[in-house]
């Protein structure tokens, strides 16, 4: 590899934990380098269907290590409920799993605030999971509040610094909010007993990362959400709270930019979001809840149902360029597989003008509507297709369409959820 980035080209949910999943094989280490449990990364191996929301996809296979780095906002609840339901599986994570001491500790109060601060905005709220990411993300930035995981390790220090900002939370909720206070007790026993059960797998991630990479290691750095919803470079502000393109893996991970090899951006044959925000070539009849049962487009974390609509070329021309895409690896080719007219934006209208580049300003992007071209569907199936030569015509056309205005080269195609259900580019 040496190590090889893998993340969304889309707004997220484009089929990363396949991607992650297939690539382990030749990997040593799968590191999460951003984002929390508001991520949902679902695996199908055989007949069982795994959904990790913090523990990397990669931990199905024997003798690999996961790393959740120090970009990621841990909540400890959700990440030893995901130790013990792949313990129920017979997949034990000891001695590969491990948490870097230097990510920041989603609280309860952050889970609260995320929902208060929703119902407050009413009809112009983000449409945030509820998980506390944001309100675990403007704490670490503000660094006064923030609680770390080598914090959890740390009785004494724990509670001081916990009943000092539960204090400082109080004020807000009591006052803003008119809610009834928080028992910080209660929070401290809480992060107590967190810590002690999360102990064995805390350590200095950065260090072991560079030291694997010193020693030939390759190293699979896993991101969650998707390019469009980068804090920085997303729809702001229809965004996540955090660095989601190639620049957070460096960050999130504590490896420097001339160790990474590759960077390779997921995105559907089609396109999805979940949430507010602008989505250019959302379909809103028949054809887009077509596509929606067809690939059973529903949130792994919320269960929200995803808007669908025709691949933007725009959006992954975008994502090529702010991450430095060096190969697509495409999925769900097979939902098309009934779809007997195709249509591909290929760049926007907005009133005279022609827009080949994605629009920065929110307000342009709003005026903006696609401009298609539409293609023959191949209407046969390619759930069975372990060739790219194997591929109907008429799929192959549409793939190497899809390259061409993205600007990158096609490396990997998923036709299933399957683990083998995938084509290798030569």
């Amino acid at each position: 590899m040496p190590a090889t980035i893998v993340l969304g080209a889309q707004w997220g949910d484009e089929g990363k934990a396949k991607v992650v999943d297939y690539l382990t094989r030749d990997a040593d280490i799968v590191a999460r380098f951003q984002g929390g449990a508001n991520a949902g990364h679902t695996v199908q191996v055989g007949d069982t269907q795994f959904i990790f929301h913090l523990i990397p996809s990669g931990i199905m296979h024997p003798g690999k290590s996961c790393v959740v780095g120090n970009g990621v906002v841990l909540d400890p609840e959700a990440a030893i409920t995901e130790i013990e339901d792949l313990a129920a599986k017979g997949i034990s994570v000891e001695g590969r799993l491990f948490i870097s001491q230097n990510a920041h500790v989603v609280m309860p109060y952050h889970k609260l605030f995320d929902r208060l601060g929703e119902e407050r905005q009413g009809t112009d709220k983000l449409g945030t999971t509820g998980r506390g990411i944001g309100p675990a993300y403007r704490d670490k930035v503000e660094r006064t509040w923030g609680i770390r995981v080598m914090d959890l390790l740390d009785e004494p220090l724990l509670q001081t610094r916990v009943a000092a900002v539960v204090e400082e939370k109080n004020r807000v909720l009591t006052r803003l909010y008119d809610h009834a206070p928080l028992d910080a007790a209660d929070i401290i026993r809480g992060a107590v007993e967190y810590g002690q059960r999360l102990r064995m797998y805390v350590t200095d991630t950065s260090q072991l990362l560079n030291d694997a990479l010193s020693a030939g290691k390759n190293i699979l750095l896993e991101g969650a959400q998707g390019t469009l919803l980068d804090i920085d470079h997303g729809t702001y502000p229809f965004v996540t709270s955090s660095n989601t393109t190639a620049g957070g893996a460096c960050t999130g991970a504590g490896i420097g930019p001339t160790r990474i090899d590759a960077v390779i951006g997921v995105t559907k044959a089609y396109t999805t979001r979940v949430g507010n925000g602008p989505f250019p070539t959302e379909l809103t009849g028949t054809t887009g809840e077509r596509i929606r049962e067809l690939g059973h487009e529903y949130g792994a974390t919320t269960g929200r149902p995803r808007r669908c609509g025709w691949f933007d070329a725009v959006i992954v021309r975008l994502a090529a360029r702010v991450n430095g895409l060096t190969s697509l690896a495409l999925t769900r080719l097979d939902v098309l597989d009934t779809v007997e007219k195709l249509k591909v934006c290929i760049a926007y209208r907005r009133g005279g003008d022609v827009l080949e580049e994605f629009p920065g300003d929110p307000q342009v992007l709003g005026e903006c509507r696609p401009v298609y071209e539409e293609w023959d569907g191949w209407c046969t199936s390619t759930r069975d297709v372990r060739r790219y030569a194997d591929l109907p015509p008429q799929a192959r056309d549409y793939v190497e369409r899809l390259s061409a205005l993205s600007r990158t080269p096609v490396q990997m195609i998923s036709v299933g959820p399957e683990r083998d259900a995938t084509i290798i580019m030569d």
